[in-house]
């Protein structure tokens, strides 16, 4: 049976919606446009502590030594934002603790990954056996620039793939095939001369536009990094305890986002607008049981206390907190006490300033 590839493309990408994803492009597997981007980066130590950002040599940008026989991928792409998701709110908030908005629900890389294989089975109806691999952020693949050139959007100043009608709230799949699929065509950057995202980074990550500095970014920061925070990012952390949307929130695409109709990823136990002090109460099981199929239980309870200590730091004077912080003085990890001291150091500036008294 000789298949009619283009009639294959439009039906995969009506499958796809049918599986509740928003959108399916075709690409090739060429990303010599990209690789030279991604190994100045690695150069510059952008990718700070993330050794598994150059763990897998070429196999990133070279999609066939990865999966041997893929001549296309086929990219897809899932709204994640929640309604009601009071991000400003939370945010102005210092006694409550900022989760990014795609942490909130279950993980998601099961649901993606999963969704991906159901779409590869229902193709292996129409076309019989074919080779295939099904990623989310799973492995090494360099999923923005796949997703801007299958025409998902573009990759933005921040770094982020951008959709002129869904802004950037969305996750990435892909399915790496040996399918000869007819490719789509990349679309337009429209970022011009806005520079939005670079002005309103607390940290100053974005050190030029389409640069990252993954060391200095909140997110790198609080997920990432295992050590301590560098005390020179602890202030503008602000009450950021996982991860940081402040480049998404400020972009003016994003007036175009969609919130999702997946209930998976719905805020669970009231992490939407939490109380840091209820938060910093937790013991390890709690965390545990909280964190239960959530991309946040992957950091550990102990960088969990670390950065709630640093936002308690960054909070108003306050004696409830102060008790707190001194109960976790004797935690066992070095970790843990080493914020802890230093979020007392700051709650006793404020107290003085609060009361009238120079700091010295």
């Amino acid at each position: 049976m000789t298949l009619d590839l283009n009639n294959l493309a439009i039906t995969i990408k009506t499958l796809g919606i049918e599986l509740g994803f928003e959108q399916i492009g075709i690409t090739d597997i060429d990303l010599s446009a990209y690789e030279e981007k991604f190994l100045t980066w690695l150069k510059n130590k952008f990718h700070g502590e993330m050794n598994y950002m150059e763990a897998h040599g070429s196999k990133r940008y070279k999609l066939d030594e990865l999966i041997p026989g893929t001549i296309r991928v086929i990219s897809a792409r899932m709204n994640y934002l929640p309604p009601d998701t009071r991000m400003w709110e939370v945010l102005e908030n210092p006694l409550l603790g900022y989760i990014s908005r795609y942490a909130l629900g279950r993980d998601y890389h099961r649901l993606i990954r999963k969704r991906l294989r159901l779409l590869a089975q229902k193709i292996t109806a129409l076309t019989g056996q074919f080779n295939y691999r099904t990623f989310s952020d799973s492995a090494p693949v360099l999923e923005k620039p796949l997703a801007e050139k299958a025409g998902l959007g573009w990759i933005g100043k921040h770094t982020i793939l951008l959709n002129r009608d869904a802004g950037s709230w969305f996750f990435l799949g892909e399915i790496y095939t040996d399918l000869p699929l007819p490719i789509d065509a990349p679309i337009k950057n429209h970022c011009g001369t806005c520079s939005a995202c670079i002005d309103i980074c607390p940290t100053q990550a974005i050190v030029a536009p389409y640069q990252l500095d993954a060391r200095r970014c909140i997110s790198y920061l609080t997920i990432e990094l295992r050590s301590s925070i560098p005390v020179e990012f602890r202030k503008a952390m602000g009450n950021r305890i996982y991860g940081c949307d402040d480049c998404q929130l400020i972009c003016p695409w994003n007036r175009f986002a969609k919130t999702t109709s997946e209930n998976d990823f719905y805020p669970r136990h009231e992490l939407g607008a939490p109380q840091l002090l209820e938060l910093f109460s937790w013991n390890e099981e709690t965390f545990l049981k909280k964190t239960e199929g959530s991309a946040i239980r992957r950091i550990g309870y102990e960088c969990w206390l670390r950065n709630i200590a640093v936002a308690l730091g960054n909070a108003p004077s306050d004696e409830k907190i102060i008790s707190a912080l001194k109960e976790k003085l004797s935690h066992p990890s070095e970790l843990v006490r080493e914020h802890v001291q230093w979020a007392l150091e700051e709650q006793r500036h404020a107290s003085m300033l609060l009361a009238g008294i120079q700091c010295p």
